[in-house]
């Protein structure tokens, strides 16, 4: 039932709802269907939702008594006092969304509980109920908002247009079916239905009917991990669906959609090392936490929440994530890694190919000039120069660097790639991203050693933080190679350095001081700037034997991606290519 909560209690609860715009409107209607356990919401709006907002659902419904006092300021069938806020799991407590609505529209309120009576309730922005009348309606609720502003046209006018308001309706209308995958959603926009969700079985699904094409199901994924007092399900795209921006990530707290930095960026980090530089993941966070652990009480729009432990939250979000990719990506002899393991395994009853035991390290086993070349490129003694007595032309098949008999080295491109062929397939390798993934697996295997500089670089630090983020860090720093010691006050002097690291000191305090907002992932940061400065660049040659030797030291790598996420060769299989020049 609904009851009005008492001045005492209402005084407790953050300031209610601001109807700024259709949107909001939209948000609190499905908020009520939502909460009133309907399986079927249907959204309809005229003129962006300016001229009528209807929102209709087969929920429990009012009875009359109910309908009478529904738009009155704090009426409310979901708490009955401040307390209750510690358990409940509705999206409203409030009770003010229907009353905000009627000061700025014409309300209209239709509701059944049984499918046989049904009572209608007429409001205008006067707040006075024009009439109570009986009517017909199968179980459930219609809130109809018409001339949203007619009354206060000062407001009207700052409205966006038309468009812009129903794509801010759309908006939420995607937020709240994302969260609630097994029911139904409708969404009318000027009488053309735009937009049908019929339930499904999992917030994956969901997320690919709302955003994606059937085509790109196989790269996204769903992921769920267990805390102290909460759960966590994440959906998420792989690199295939990166993004430039990051309009597709939203986090979401007991299915309520909330503005949180903190697991944003918690997503960034899990995913880190497997999208390229300047690309975001595509994806949402969904936390199903003990109210009594969190507080949505701070927010007029209920947009933000505060937790009891939230570093917890942000650590089994970043974990999952990261745990998930090295199992979903790690490859055997068939695999590739920029597929999900369930999509390797279709592709390896594509493409079969058998290869011996590798012959790197150990010269005595006939493979002794590639594990020279390999052995003198990870050791930075190649000079990029042809051999002597080697062509620099690209080999046929018979040429004499092929492992194995099973890779052949076609050639080079572009100063950059290298072109070998393997089985049907031609791959086309980047020599700067194979080079440094190898060179980072090395590293990341134990501590980095780090010769003392001859003479320390001194720096200041600008504020307190950097203090307390280089002495909470300071032992793991020294693991990665970088040796620093505090002078007085906010001085400090770097005192060793991997003898890899190549950059000035300007440059080099930017870059430490940089690690700061890597979180937990400091050691993955340093570790692959490491790596890029090592490895061989754009423009840098290698001669036949060197550069076969990268080939098959990249096809052993268990991750396929260079440290920043750049795939590390593309291939090309013979039906592809057949099929291209029309010889399919």
């Amino acid at each position: 039932m609904i009851r009005i909560l008492p001045p005492e209690e209402t005084r407790k609860i953050a300031a209610g709802e601001v109807i700024d715009r259709p949107a909001s409107l939209v948000r609190e209607f499905m908020d009520n269907s939502i909460d009133a356990g309907a399986g079927l919401i249907e959204v309809s709006i005229e003129e962006g939702g300016i001229s009528r907002i209807e929102v209709a659902d087969d929920g429990c419904g009012m009875g009359r008594n109910d309908l009478e006092i529904c738009i009155l300021p704090h009426a409310t069938s979901k708490i009955r006092s401040l307390k209750d806020l510690g358990t409940a799991e509705t999206l409203g407590f409030r009770g003010e969304a229907l009353a905000a609505a009627e000061a700025v529209s014409r309300l209209e309120v239709l509701s059944s509980q049984d499918g046989r009576e049904a009572w209608k309730l007429s409001s205008g922005p006067s707040g006075k109920v024009s009439f109570l009348e009986q009517s017909a309606r199968a179980r459930g609720t219609s809130v109809r908002s018409l001339g949203l502003y007619d009354t206060i046209p000062a407001r009207k006018r700052f409205l966006k247009r038309p468009g812009a308001e129903a794509g801010a309706c759309r908006q939420i209308f995607n937020e709240k079916a994302l969260a609630f995958p097994m029911r139904s959603f409708r969404f009318s926009q000027d009488g053309v239905l735009k937009s049908f969700l019929p339930p499904v079985t999992s917030l994956r699904e969901r997320f690919l009917q709302v955003f994606l094409e059937d085509k790109e199901a196989n790269f996204l994924h769903e992921i769920s991990a267990m805390g102290d007092g909460f759960s966590v399900s994440i959906v998420a795209g792989g690199p295939e669906l990166s993004r430039g921006d990051r309009r597709l990530q939203y986090i979401f707290a007991n299915n309520r959609r909330i503005q949180d930095y903190s697991l944003l960026q918690a997503m960034e980090y899990g995913l880190q090392g497997w999208f390229p530089n300047g690309s975001h993941p595509i994806g949402a966070v969904f936390v199903s936490i003990d109210p009594a652990l969190a507080d949505f009480n701070i927010h007029p729009a209920k947009k933000e929440a505060r937790f009891a432990d939230p570093n917890a939250i942000h650590q089994r979000v970043s974990a999952a994530l990261r745990d998930f990719c090295r199992r979903a990506y790690s490859v055997s002899s068939y695999g590739d890694d920029i597929y999900p393991r369930e999509t390797r395994e279709r592709k390896q009853e594509e493409f079969s190919f058998e290869r011996k035991p590798s012959s790197f390290g150990n010269p005595g086993d006939g493979g002794t000039s590639l594990s020279l070349a390999m052995g003198e490129l990870l050791a930075g003694k190649v000079d990029f120069a042809p051999l002597p007595g080697r062509g620099s032309l690209a080999a046929e098949q018979t040429s004499p660097y092929t492992v194995d008999g099973k890779i052949h080295f076609l050639g080079r491109l572009f100063g950059l790639f290298i072109l070998v062929q393997r089985g049907d397939g031609l791959y086309i390798i980047d020599q700067h991203a194979a080079h440094e993934r190898i060179l980072y697996d090395e590293l990341i295997t134990g501590p980095v050693a780090a010769p003392e500089l001859l003479v320390p670089i001194p720096f200041f630090t600008e504020s307190p933080e950097e203090d307390e983020f280089l002495l909470k860090k300071q032992e793991e720093l020294r693991k990665l190679g970088i040796v620093i010691n505090r002078g007085e006050g906010n001085q400090w002097h770097i005192e060793a350095l991997p003898s890899m690291w190549k950059l000035g000191d300007p440059e080099t305090v930017e870059e430490i001081l940089s690690l700061k907002a890597a979180g937990e992932n400091i050691a993955e940061r340093w570790l692959a700037t490491l790596s890029c400065h090592k490895a061989v660049k754009e423009g840098d040659y290698l001669d036949e034997g060197a550069a076969l030797a990268l080939a098959e030291k990249a096809f052993t790598l268990p991750v396929r991606r260079c440290p920043h996420g750049r795939p590390i060769w593309l291939e090309i299989t013979r039906e592809e290519l057949f099929r291209a020049v029309k010889r399919a």
